[in-house]
């Protein structure tokens, strides 16, 4: 029997299986919804239960796939937490495990868009409080660009207990593949050496793009020997990570393991990750792996179920528990 005052807890299309783990977290069933297509190409969504006075939180990651673009899957959020809120629902939480647009965060040439921007206008268009999401490209930027409440969660604590039994007693250096992920990189350092108890080394890969073309082959840090951890919030085609590695390779690490939150995997990822310059590769579940069907990549694949953290998330705001300590924030 499900409390009279419990969450109202969606997840649509291909987020189904992530939002029965938010779910189980929550000990509370998936709410039924009703998701059709019409032949012009539109479609509707709605909730097949009452929301009215619910607090709802609607789960959809906002990735591509081989039957709906981010955009259509973007669309549907929105219209969905809109039907939610027009039903009257208490409060509408949209939950991004990948937050789509995430990486247009600033102008890099002259008229450029800021499309994360745009995207936190049409949510809180529709009447979303809250969004939610998972890691996404620049923290600083996503908070700034909503209106409504956000939170973001960091995901470098899923990584340390799967990580454990692979770099047990090796001689460690975590690397950023580039300066933009400096802060990223040392805040997962730090969280790994306090689990560990160990001194981490820290290092950083030289890295310039324009009009497409990446560029710079510096890498500053002690590798001889050691085993190199590249952290990253995603991986898309794998070049940077890849680049990356080589040239860790080059200055005399030992093994080289590739740790990114989100996994798109798109253009040549079959190929970069079949590369033996990379030994692991680290993700998690905010973005299924169908893309990577090379079976040399994925027999290095270790994924770690993010549902539970945001299904904890969930369960400490609408008790007023502490997210800072659930994500181990310095306060």
């Amino acid at each position: 029997m499900v409390a009279d005052d419990a969450p109202r807890v969606f997840a649509l299309g291909g987020s189904r299986d992530f939002g029965r783990g938010v779910a189980a977290r929550l000990n509370v069933p998936l709410s039924e919804h009703e998701e059709r297509d019409f032949e012009d190409g539109e479609h509707k969504a709605r909730p097949l239960v009452s929301v009215r006075n619910r607090d709802v939180f609607v789960i959809h990651s906002l990735y591509g796939d081989d039957t709906q673009s981010a955009n259509d899957k973007l669309c549907r959020l929105l219209f969905f937490c809109a039907a939610c809120r027009d039903a009257a629902a208490a409060s509408v939480t949209a939950v991004a495990p990948y937050l789509c647009y995430a990486r247009k965060d600033r102008k890099t040439k002259a008229r450029d868009p800021v499309t994360t921007r745009y995207v936190a206008a049409m949510f809180e268009a529709v009447g979303v409080e809250r969004v939610m999401a998972l890691e996404v490209h620049n923290q600083a930027a996503f908070q700034n660009a909503f209106r409504c409440a956000t939170e973001h969660l960091d995901a470098r604590r899923l990584f340390v207990e799967p990580l454990r039994p692979l770099i047990e007693n090796d001689d460690l250096v975590v690397v950023s593949p580039d300066s933009g992920g400096m802060k990223r990189a040392e805040a997962f350092r730090k969280t790994l050496a306090g689990a560990l108890d160990l001194d981490i080394a820290s290092a950083m890969m030289e890295k310039y793009r324009s009009r497409g073309q990446v560029s710079g082959e510096m890498l500053v840090g002690d590798f001889a020997g050691r085993t190199a951890l590249i952290v990253d919030d995603l991986i898309a085609s794998g070049g940077t990570m890849l680049r990356t590695a080589r040239k860790a390779r080059e200055q005399g690490a030992a093994r080289v393991l590739a740790l990114a939150t989100h996994g798109l995997f798109v253009g040549e990822a079959n190929k970069v990750f079949a590369d033996d310059a990379i030994e692991r590769l680290v993700i998690t579940n905010s973005v299924p792996a169908f893309r990577l069907s090379n079976d040399t990549a994925r027999s290095k694949l270790l994924t770690v179920d993010a549902a539970p953290l945001v299904g904890e998330a969930i369960a400490r705001i609408r008790s007023g528990g502490s997210l800072v300590d659930l994500l181990g924030i310095e306060a």
